[in-house]
Protein backbone atom coordinates (compact mmCIF):
# COMPACT_ATOMS: atom_id res chain seq x y z
CA UNK A 1 0.00 0.00 0.00
CA UNK A 2 2.91 2.38 0.67
CA UNK A 3 4.08 1.96 -2.91
CA UNK A 4 0.58 2.85 -4.15
CA UNK A 5 0.39 5.93 -1.90
CA UNK A 6 3.77 7.01 -3.24
CA UNK A 7 2.61 6.58 -6.83
CA UNK A 8 -0.65 8.48 -6.33
CA UNK A 9 1.12 11.33 -4.54
CA UNK A 10 3.98 11.85 -6.97
CA UNK A 11 1.85 11.45 -10.11
CA UNK A 12 -0.61 14.01 -8.68
CA UNK A 13 2.13 16.48 -7.79
CA UNK A 14 3.51 16.12 -11.33
CA UNK A 15 0.13 17.52 -12.49
CA UNK A 16 0.24 20.33 -9.88
CA UNK A 17 -2.52 18.64 -7.86
CA UNK A 18 -2.30 18.92 -4.07
CA UNK A 19 -2.52 15.63 -2.16
CA UNK A 20 -3.76 14.88 1.34
CA UNK A 21 -3.27 11.61 3.19
CA UNK A 22 -6.00 10.35 5.53
CA UNK A 23 -4.89 8.77 8.78
CA UNK A 24 -6.57 5.48 9.80
CA UNK A 25 -8.84 5.06 6.79
CA UNK A 26 -12.55 5.90 6.86
CA UNK A 27 -12.49 6.58 10.61
CA UNK A 28 -9.73 9.13 10.09
CA UNK A 29 -11.84 10.85 7.44
CA UNK A 30 -14.75 11.12 9.87
CA UNK A 31 -12.41 12.43 12.58
CA UNK A 32 -10.82 14.87 10.08
CA UNK A 33 -7.30 13.46 10.53
CA UNK A 34 -5.77 14.59 7.25
CA UNK A 35 -2.26 15.70 6.37
CA UNK A 36 -0.93 17.30 3.20
CA UNK A 37 1.70 15.18 1.47
CA UNK A 38 4.83 16.24 -0.38
CA UNK A 39 7.08 14.18 -2.62
CA UNK A 40 9.50 13.81 0.30
CA UNK A 41 6.76 12.56 2.65
CA UNK A 42 6.40 9.45 0.50
CA UNK A 43 10.14 8.91 -0.06
CA UNK A 44 11.81 5.75 1.24
CA UNK A 45 8.49 3.85 1.41
CA UNK A 46 8.42 1.60 -1.63
CA UNK A 47 10.18 -1.27 0.15
CA UNK A 48 8.13 -1.07 3.37
CA UNK A 49 5.02 -3.18 3.85
CA UNK A 50 1.69 -1.88 5.13
CA UNK A 51 0.71 1.79 5.04
CA UNK A 52 2.38 4.66 6.87
CA UNK A 53 -1.01 6.40 6.98
CA UNK A 54 -2.45 3.60 9.08
CA UNK A 55 -5.62 1.59 8.58
CA UNK A 56 -8.66 0.89 10.74
CA UNK A 57 -12.17 -0.49 10.48
CA UNK A 58 -14.92 2.08 11.01
CA UNK A 59 -18.39 1.27 12.33
CA UNK A 60 -19.28 4.95 12.10
CA UNK A 61 -18.75 5.04 8.34
CA UNK A 62 -21.35 2.29 7.84
CA UNK A 63 -23.95 4.70 9.13
CA UNK A 64 -25.29 7.43 6.78
CA UNK A 65 -24.57 10.03 9.47
CA UNK A 66 -20.90 9.04 9.56
CA UNK A 67 -20.60 9.15 5.78
CA UNK A 68 -22.23 12.57 5.70
CA UNK A 69 -19.70 13.84 8.24
CA UNK A 70 -16.84 12.42 6.16
CA UNK A 71 -18.22 14.16 3.09
CA UNK A 72 -18.43 17.49 4.95
CA UNK A 73 -14.79 17.17 6.00
CA UNK A 74 -13.73 16.61 2.39
CA UNK A 75 -15.71 19.59 1.18
CA UNK A 76 -14.44 21.79 4.02
CA UNK A 77 -10.86 20.97 3.01
CA UNK A 78 -11.62 21.77 -0.62
CA UNK A 79 -10.80 18.21 -1.70
CA UNK A 80 -12.21 17.35 -5.12
CA UNK A 81 -11.72 13.58 -5.30
CA UNK A 82 -10.61 10.56 -3.30
CA UNK A 83 -8.38 7.54 -4.02
CA UNK A 84 -9.17 4.57 -1.77
CA UNK A 85 -6.56 1.80 -1.53
CA UNK A 86 -7.98 -1.34 0.02
CA UNK A 87 -10.09 -4.47 -0.16
CA UNK A 88 -13.79 -5.36 0.07
CA UNK A 89 -14.65 -3.25 3.10
CA UNK A 90 -12.79 -0.22 1.82
CA UNK A 91 -14.29 -0.45 -1.67
CA UNK A 92 -17.80 -0.97 -0.35
CA UNK A 93 -17.25 2.35 1.42
CA UNK A 94 -15.94 3.83 -1.83
CA UNK A 95 -19.14 2.83 -3.64
CA UNK A 96 -21.26 4.34 -0.86
CA UNK A 97 -19.44 7.66 -0.94
CA UNK A 98 -19.51 7.82 -4.73
CA UNK A 99 -23.24 7.13 -4.54
CA UNK A 100 -23.52 10.35 -2.55
CA UNK A 101 -22.06 12.25 -5.49
CA UNK A 102 -18.37 12.45 -4.52
CA UNK A 103 -15.72 11.34 -7.08
CA UNK A 104 -13.92 8.21 -5.83
CA UNK A 105 -11.51 5.78 -7.49
CA UNK A 106 -10.59 2.52 -5.76
CA UNK A 107 -7.25 0.72 -5.95
CA UNK A 108 -7.38 -3.06 -5.45
CA UNK A 109 -5.32 -3.98 -2.39
CA UNK A 110 -5.80 -7.05 -0.18
CA UNK A 111 -3.80 -10.21 0.50
CA UNK A 112 -7.04 -12.19 0.05
CA UNK A 113 -7.28 -11.43 -3.70
CA UNK A 114 -11.06 -11.69 -3.47
CA UNK A 115 -12.01 -8.47 -5.28
CA UNK A 116 -13.91 -8.57 -8.55
CA UNK A 117 -12.51 -6.34 -11.28
CA UNK A 118 -8.91 -7.49 -10.99
CA UNK A 119 -6.93 -10.68 -11.47
CA UNK A 120 -4.52 -9.83 -8.67
CA UNK A 121 -4.51 -7.38 -5.78
CA UNK A 122 -1.70 -5.46 -4.11
CA UNK A 123 -0.16 -7.48 -1.27
CA UNK A 124 -1.29 -10.91 -2.43
CA UNK A 125 1.99 -11.90 -4.09
CA UNK A 126 3.99 -10.92 -1.02
CA UNK A 127 1.66 -12.89 1.27
CA UNK A 128 1.95 -15.96 -0.95
CA UNK A 129 5.74 -15.78 -0.93
CA UNK A 130 5.88 -15.44 2.87
CA UNK A 131 3.50 -18.39 3.26
CA UNK A 132 5.47 -20.57 0.83
CA UNK A 133 8.69 -19.78 2.67
CA UNK A 134 7.10 -20.91 5.92
CA UNK A 135 5.85 -24.12 4.27
CA UNK A 136 9.36 -24.81 2.95
CA UNK A 137 10.77 -24.49 6.46
CA UNK A 138 8.11 -26.79 7.87
CA UNK A 139 8.73 -29.34 5.13
CA UNK A 140 12.41 -29.52 6.07
CA UNK A 141 11.50 -30.09 9.72
CA UNK A 142 8.83 -32.61 8.78
CA UNK A 143 11.23 -34.63 6.66
CA UNK A 144 13.75 -34.77 9.51
CA UNK A 145 11.19 -36.00 12.05
CA UNK A 146 8.66 -37.86 9.84
CA UNK A 147 5.92 -35.35 10.58
CA UNK A 148 2.88 -33.95 8.86
CA UNK A 149 2.10 -30.27 9.36
CA UNK A 150 -1.38 -28.78 9.24
CA UNK A 151 -0.70 -25.18 8.16
CA UNK A 152 -3.48 -22.64 8.58
CA UNK A 153 -3.21 -19.52 6.43
CA UNK A 154 -5.01 -16.18 6.32
CA UNK A 155 -7.55 -15.23 3.66
CA UNK A 156 -10.88 -14.97 5.49
CA UNK A 157 -13.59 -16.54 3.34
CA UNK A 158 -11.49 -16.71 0.17
CA UNK A 159 -9.09 -19.63 -0.33
CA UNK A 160 -6.83 -18.02 -2.95
CA UNK A 161 -3.85 -17.49 -0.64
CA UNK A 162 -4.07 -21.04 0.75
CA UNK A 163 -4.54 -22.52 -2.72
CA UNK A 164 -1.62 -20.73 -4.38
CA UNK A 165 0.74 -21.24 -1.45
CA UNK A 166 -0.29 -24.89 -1.23
CA UNK A 167 0.33 -25.45 -4.94
CA UNK A 168 3.69 -23.64 -4.84
CA UNK A 169 4.65 -25.48 -1.65
CA UNK A 170 3.74 -28.92 -2.97
CA UNK A 171 1.11 -29.57 -0.31
CA UNK A 172 -0.48 -33.02 -0.17
CA UNK A 173 -3.85 -31.53 0.82
CA UNK A 174 -5.32 -28.04 0.33
CA UNK A 175 -8.61 -27.19 2.03
CA UNK A 176 -10.42 -23.93 1.21
CA UNK A 177 -13.91 -22.50 1.86
CA UNK A 178 -14.71 -23.06 -1.82
CA UNK A 179 -13.67 -26.72 -1.64
CA UNK A 180 -13.32 -27.93 1.91
CA UNK A 181 -11.70 -31.30 2.56
CA UNK A 182 -13.13 -33.16 5.55
CA UNK A 183 -10.99 -34.34 8.46
CA UNK A 184 -11.73 -37.91 7.45
CA UNK A 185 -10.52 -37.32 3.89
CA UNK A 186 -7.41 -35.51 5.14
CA UNK A 187 -6.59 -38.53 7.32
CA UNK A 188 -7.06 -40.86 4.36
CA UNK A 189 -4.78 -38.80 2.13
CA UNK A 190 -2.07 -38.49 4.78
CA UNK A 191 -2.16 -42.22 5.42
CA UNK A 192 -1.89 -42.89 1.68
CA UNK A 193 1.11 -40.55 1.44
CA UNK A 194 2.80 -42.36 4.31
CA UNK A 195 2.13 -45.72 2.69
CA UNK A 196 3.73 -44.44 -0.53
CA UNK A 197 6.92 -43.88 1.43
CA UNK A 198 6.79 -40.13 1.96
CA UNK A 199 8.82 -38.89 4.91
CA UNK A 200 6.66 -35.81 5.49
CA UNK A 201 3.39 -34.20 4.41
CA UNK A 202 1.89 -30.71 4.30
CA UNK A 203 -1.78 -29.84 4.64
CA UNK A 204 -2.65 -26.19 3.90
CA UNK A 205 -5.94 -24.97 5.36
CA UNK A 206 -7.56 -21.58 4.74
CA UNK A 207 -8.77 -19.81 7.88
CA UNK A 208 -12.33 -19.56 6.52
CA UNK A 209 -13.00 -23.32 6.47
CA UNK A 210 -15.48 -24.85 8.92
CA UNK A 211 -12.86 -27.18 10.42
CA UNK A 212 -9.63 -25.35 11.20
CA UNK A 213 -6.26 -26.99 11.82
CA UNK A 214 -6.76 -27.31 15.58
CA UNK A 215 -10.18 -28.93 15.12
CA UNK A 216 -8.80 -31.38 12.59
CA UNK A 217 -5.99 -32.35 14.96
CA UNK A 218 -8.61 -32.82 17.70
CA UNK A 219 -10.57 -35.10 15.34
CA UNK A 220 -7.49 -37.25 14.82
CA UNK A 221 -6.89 -37.52 18.56
CA UNK A 222 -10.54 -38.15 19.47
CA UNK A 223 -11.01 -40.82 16.82
CA UNK A 224 -7.50 -42.22 17.32
CA UNK A 225 -6.83 -41.95 13.62
CA UNK A 226 -3.34 -43.18 12.79
CA UNK A 227 -1.89 -41.67 9.64
CA UNK A 228 1.71 -42.80 10.11
CA UNK A 229 3.08 -39.32 10.55
CA UNK A 230 3.42 -37.45 13.81
CA UNK A 231 1.09 -34.46 13.48
CA UNK A 232 1.70 -30.78 14.26
CA UNK A 233 -0.30 -27.61 13.58
CA UNK A 234 1.00 -24.15 12.65
CA UNK A 235 -1.12 -21.01 12.30
CA UNK A 236 0.71 -18.36 10.30
CA UNK A 237 -1.68 -15.50 11.07
CA UNK A 238 -0.65 -11.87 10.66
CA UNK A 239 3.02 -12.70 10.10
CA UNK A 240 2.21 -12.92 6.37
CA UNK A 241 0.96 -9.31 6.25
CA UNK A 242 4.00 -7.29 7.28
CA UNK A 243 6.80 -8.48 5.01
CA UNK A 244 8.68 -6.17 2.63
CA UNK A 245 6.71 -6.23 -0.63
CA UNK A 246 7.96 -8.35 -3.51
CA UNK A 247 9.12 -6.66 -6.73
CA UNK A 248 5.84 -7.76 -8.34
CA UNK A 249 3.78 -6.03 -5.65
CA UNK A 250 5.87 -2.85 -5.80
CA UNK A 251 5.38 -2.64 -9.56
CA UNK A 252 1.67 -3.50 -9.38
CA UNK A 253 1.07 -0.90 -6.66
CA UNK A 254 2.95 1.73 -8.67
CA UNK A 255 1.02 1.02 -11.87
CA UNK A 256 -2.37 1.02 -10.12
CA UNK A 257 -1.59 4.15 -8.11
CA UNK A 258 -0.66 6.10 -11.24
CA UNK A 259 -3.70 4.68 -13.08
CA UNK A 260 -6.03 5.83 -10.28
CA UNK A 261 -4.78 9.40 -10.53
CA UNK A 262 -4.97 9.27 -14.32
CA UNK A 263 -8.58 8.11 -14.12
CA UNK A 264 -9.53 11.07 -11.93
CA UNK A 265 -7.62 13.48 -14.14
CA UNK A 266 -9.65 12.19 -17.09
CA UNK A 267 -12.87 12.80 -15.18
CA UNK A 268 -13.62 9.10 -14.61
CA UNK A 269 -14.63 8.08 -11.08
CA UNK A 270 -16.77 5.47 -9.38
CA UNK A 271 -14.44 2.73 -10.60
CA UNK A 272 -11.98 0.22 -9.19
CA UNK A 273 -8.57 0.26 -10.86
CA UNK A 274 -7.19 -3.26 -11.27
CA UNK A 275 -5.19 -5.50 -13.59
CA UNK A 276 -6.83 -8.05 -15.87
CA UNK A 277 -4.90 -10.14 -18.39
CA UNK A 278 -1.89 -7.90 -17.90
CA UNK A 279 -3.76 -4.69 -18.68
CA UNK A 280 -4.90 -1.91 -16.34
CA UNK A 281 -8.71 -1.87 -16.20
CA UNK A 282 -11.53 0.16 -14.64
CA UNK A 283 -14.55 -1.64 -13.19
CA UNK A 284 -17.59 0.24 -11.79
CA UNK A 285 -17.60 0.13 -8.00
CA UNK A 286 -21.30 -0.78 -7.98
CA UNK A 287 -20.37 -4.06 -9.67
CA UNK A 288 -17.87 -5.14 -7.02
CA UNK A 289 -19.16 -3.64 -3.74
CA UNK A 290 -20.15 -6.28 -1.18
CA UNK A 291 -19.13 -9.19 -3.41
CA UNK A 292 -16.40 -11.78 -2.88
CA UNK A 293 -14.58 -13.41 -5.80
CA UNK A 294 -14.13 -17.19 -5.31
CA UNK A 295 -11.05 -19.06 -6.49
CA UNK A 296 -11.13 -20.76 -9.88
CA UNK A 297 -12.44 -24.33 -10.07
CA UNK A 298 -9.47 -25.03 -12.35
CA UNK A 299 -7.12 -24.43 -9.42
CA UNK A 300 -9.12 -26.84 -7.26
CA UNK A 301 -8.81 -29.57 -9.89
CA UNK A 302 -5.10 -28.82 -10.36
CA UNK A 303 -4.48 -29.21 -6.63
CA UNK A 304 -6.32 -32.55 -6.60
CA UNK A 305 -4.26 -33.95 -9.46
CA UNK A 306 -0.87 -32.78 -8.24
CA UNK A 307 -1.38 -34.03 -4.66
CA UNK A 308 -1.35 -37.69 -5.72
Amino acid sequence: MNAAIRAVTRSALARDIAVFGIREGWQGLIDNRLMQLSARDVGGLIHIGGTFLGSARSKDFRDPTGRAKALRNLEHRGIDALVVIGGNGSQTGSAALHGMGFPVVGVASTIDNDLYGTDITIGCDTAINVTVEAIDHLRTTGSSHTRAFLVETMGRNCGYLAMMAGLAGGAEVISTPEHEVSAYEIAERLHAAYERGKTHAIVVIAEGVKQNAAQILEYFETNQRTVGFELRTTTLGHVVRGAPPTAFDRLLATRLGVAALTSLAEGVSGVLVGEQRGEITRTPLVEIAGKTKPISTNLIELARVLAK
